[in-house]
């Protein structure tokens, strides 16, 4: 059910919803990645050992401004009065849609861009959120090169729209530097690049890379969050390194070490993508750490066992 929810700060948001929002046992608070929006948790939320999650929970995915498939352009910042949020702005406000849509507790999700807007969610309103689950979420600011680059996809995207280097870009930020060979991967980043080139509108993602570009440091003050934090990354990601960062900033400065668990899959650049059953697997136990698990029925996997790293220890859980 699409929905719009009013902030004074940010103007209109779309929003989603997803499942029943007031018959649901928890609800789950999605903001997407760059060049993605709602639907890129689809694929997710379907899939088979997803099954048992969905049918107990309601999923709320905020759309960024301007992100939507057939955007119409954001207003013109200089003659239109208009400033695209920042990444901070962004995770302040989002607690006008609890607030609108009566909901009083979520647990925050995203990937990349939206990980780091709902990390700051967590640290402004800690009483509105149960547990996050963080999914190649960077802490720190744009590095020099981090930064050149944006410059240049930024002005390409607005000079020129939709283009090779932007798109490759994006491919590098979402699926990492690594040329696998499998079909199945080849045929995600062929289904990004369509998309970009289809529904994204390049002048509105645009402000959203910039935004992202400009991020400040929360590395300082990830304290904040009082919740627990299930950390997600492939080891093949282009920002693995700088997850690294952020868990070792949680284990430092975080007063109850068992709030941090660290999923980190091998030879796999996009976790969500290609290895949904982990993921899947990892987010139940996390449910079940916060207290959310007694309603939920445990999945049935393929014998195996997934790797959780978790305070000074690491988890195995055997299936």
């Amino acid at each position: 059910m699409a929905t719009q929810v009013t902030s004074e700060k940010l103007g209109t948001l779309n929003v989603y919803v997803q499942g029943e929002l007031h018959g649901a046992k928890a609800v789950v608070l999605t903001v997407h990645d760059l060049g993605c929006n709602y639907a890129q948790y689809d694929d997710f939320i379907n899939h088979p050992s997803m099954a048992e999650i969905k049918a107990r929970t309601a999923w709320i995915h905020v759309s960024i401004p301007g992100q939507e498939d057939q955007a119409p352009d954001l207003p013109v910042e200089k003659h239109e009065n208009y400033k695209f949020p920042s990444m901070k702005l962004l995770g302040e406000e989002l607690v006008c849609v609890l607030d609108q849509l009566k909901v009083a507790q979520v647990i925050g999700f995203g990937e990349g861009a939206g990980a780091n807007i709902i990390a700051r969610f967590a640290m402004a309103h800690p009483e509105r959120v149960l547990g996050i689950t963080l999914i190649h979420c960077t802490g720190t600011t744009a590095g020099f090169m981090e930064s050149m680059k944006d410059k240049l996809i930024s002005w390409k995207l607005d000079h020129i729209g939709m283009n090779p280097t932007a798109e490759n870009y994006l491919v590098l930020h979402r699926f990492g530097s690594f040329d696998k060979c499998e079909d199945s991967i080849k045929q995600m980043k062929t289904a990004f690049k369509d998309h970009l080139r289809s529904g994204i509108n390049p002048k509105n993602l645009r402000r959203f890379v910039i935004a992202f570009m400009e991020r400040s440091n929360i590395v300082d003050s990830i304290g904040d969050i009082q919740c627990p934090v299930l950390l997600v990354s492939g080891k093949l990601a282009s920002h693995a390194h700088t997850v690294n960062t952020l868990e070792m900033a949680m284990r430092k400065k975080f007063e109850n070490k068992k709030n941090v668990e660290f999923l980190e899959c091998d030879d796999v650049a996009n976790v969500l993508e290609e290895k949904p059953e982990k993921l899947a697997e990892s987010f139940q136990y996390h449910l079940q750490g916060i207290g959310l698990g007694k309603f939920l029925l445990m999945l049935l996997f393929v014998p195996s066992f997934t790797q959780i790293i978790c305070g000074n220890h690491i988890r195995k859980y055997f299936i």
